[in-house]
């Protein structure tokens, strides 16, 4: 398969099922809003930080290292001894799983059986629901390696809905259920996800069509389940290695992901109604981020580790394939800067409204607005860091990996540090302002290494950083016109002067964006002939 087949298909993967999981999101978003309108500061603290950090950190140390390190193996592979790599997340799930909830009922804060009941229920059905997650892994990854473009948006995002129907539904009916609503729910998703996983398999496996689909290395469902291969070895010891490489450094990513979670949790800095707003409005910031920008670094890095080769240097490559991938990380580099830019400038003057909006005053009045605000701009540097080190993660070698370790070390020391001492200078904002100062690091480490790869080569895709003055002065004036009209229309005269305030923030937005079609040239080129028209390559569902 040729590297510009393989940017097709990344593209598709990345902007086919991107309408779908917008539609999907604002569903979620409305149920999501109207269930605010019935819990407690406290019951969402507990819930959202508390028990979602015992599920995102089995799952993350069960499971990162095995997903990096086997999609970035080369397609010449024994599939049986990858799939049987993959199956070893299960038993990992439940040793995390099993320790990190004795850790959350025996060693953290048990909260008031008042405020929130049913709590040990509650750390038993969120660490049971990762364990099912993880019997979904091998079919995810099968799906994920031979770019399957639309199962995982419609299965996540129909989970999502269903969880939260379901969510609503007792939060009405069953109040005194407390944490018991949750927990199920929680539980409730990840079945639906594992069965909407083995529900397409199941069919795709048993029909005629199968037999068209020959890049698919199993041919009936059994043949994923964990089996002996021809040579005799389980598991292919050179990416058990690469896991191993890989489990080191997602420990560090994990803290620098969650630090703030886990500082909340362990060093008992915010109260849970403080930490229960701060999850919320880091919900919200973070809304366009799992939107747009996690489907595209998921399906670049996919892109980016079928086109290059870990071991080898940039100019001992296949030039075509290098200047490919050069000339899509520039234009990733620019759309990440671009919409990270209009997110902050923008998401300035409309926090409050938004908040406002969308959780009532519980979120709009004290600290929301001022942590949305904070999170806009890290919105922007979350941007670049996940263009960048989807690109760096996949070209790096086994030893490029081992050192970066070091220096995740040491910014997972940092954080917690900053993040501690922040937060008791200057309140939940401390989180957002650790979270910038960290990415900042993270974002110069991965530039370095680009850099580094390049430079021997006429290619310089770092070139994506750098914006016309003429836009730049564009988002100048529109974040001054946005400001000034909060000021005087927003937000506490009356639903006519909010509309104004759109309208303007509507017309400086379109002007930005015009201003960006005109300068940006080289983008629109890209976005319109990966991102905006069918591909004509087979279809892979």
């Amino acid at each position: 398969m040729g590297s510009q087949e393989v940017l097709g298909q990344a593209a598709r993967l990345a902007s086919s099922g991107l309408l779908l999981q917008v539609v999907f999101r604002l569903i979620t978003f409305v149920l999501n809003a109207f269930i605010l309108r019935f819990l407690s500061k406290e019951i969402v603290g507990v819930v959202n930080v508390r028990l979602t950090l015992l599920y995102s950190t089995t799952l993350f140390l069960a499971r990162e290292a095995f997903r990096r390190a086997c999609l970035s193996g080369s397609t010449q592979r024994d599939w049986s001894q990858t799939l049987n790599l993959l199956w070893l997340t299960a038993p990992l799930g439940v040793f995390w799983s099993l320790f990190l909830g004795w850790v959350w009922l025996q060693l953290l804060e048990v909260p008031d059986p008042n405020v929130a009941p049913h709590y040990a229920a509650g750390v038993v059905l969120f660490g049971l629901s990762a364990v099912v997650e993880l019997l979904g892994e091998p079919l995810w990854f099968l799906a994920q390696a031979h770019m399957f473009v639309k199962l995982k948006v419609i299965a996540e995002s129909l989970s999502v809905i269903l969880k939260s129907v379901l969510t609503v539904f007792l939060v009405l009916w069953l109040p005194h259920w407390g944490l018991y609503i949750f927990s199920l729910a929680q539980l409730f998703y990840t079945t639906v996800l594992v069965l909407c996983y083995v529900i397409y398999f199941t069919k795709l496996l048993g029909s005629p069509e199968s037999t068209k689909l020959q890049t698919l290395p199993v041919s009936r469902i059994t043949d994923l389940l964990p089996n002996i291969t021809r040579n005799g070895a389980f598991i292919n010891w050179k990416e058990a290695k690469l896991t191993w490489s890989f489990f080191k450094q997602s420990f560090l990513k994990q803290i620098l992901t969650e630090g703030e979670r886990y500082v909340m949790t362990f060093l008992n800095v915010l109260n849970f109604g403080d930490q229960g707003v701060y999850d919320i409005v880091n919900n919200l910031g973070s809304l366009v981020a799992r939107l747009i920008f996690q489907p595209i670094e998921e399906s670049f890095y996919v892109f980016f580790a079928k086109v290059l080769e870990r071991e080898k240097d940039a100019t001992l490559q296949k030039q075509e394939d290098v200047a490919v991938a050069a000339a899509v990380l520039e234009s990733l580099l620019k759309l990440a800067l671009l919409s990270g830019l209009t997110i902050t400038v923008f998401g300035f003057a409309y926090s409050q409204l938004a908040l406002d909006i969308y959780g009532g005053a519980m979120l709009s009045s004290g600290s929301g607005p001022v942590l949305l605000r904070s999170y806009c701009l890290y919105v922007l540097l979350l941007a670049i860091n996940g263009v960048t080190e989807c690109f760096t993660f996949a070209a790096m070698s086994k030893e490029e990996v081992d050192r970066y370790n070091f220096v995740m070390l040491a910014l997972s020391s940092s954080f917690l540090v900053l993040s501690y001492l922040l937060t008791r200078w200057c309140g939940s904002v401390g989180f957002i302002l650790a979270n910038c100062f960290n990415m900042g690091i993270r974002i110069t480490q991965s530039l370095c290494f680009i850099h580094r790869y390049y430079r021997r080569s006429p290619h310089r895709p770092l070139a994506g950083l750098r914006l016309s003055p003429v836009l730049l002065g564009a988002f100048a004036l529109s974040g001054g016109v946005t400001a000034v009209s909060e000021v005087f229309l927003c937000c506490e005269r009356g639903w006519p002067a909010r509309l104004a305030h759109i309208a303007l923030g509507a017309f400086c937005l379109g002007a930005t964006l015009g201003t960006a079609f005109l300068t940006e040239t080289k983008l629109v080129h890209f976005l319109r002939t990966q991102l905006g028209v069918p591909r004509r390559i087979e279809k892979t569902t």
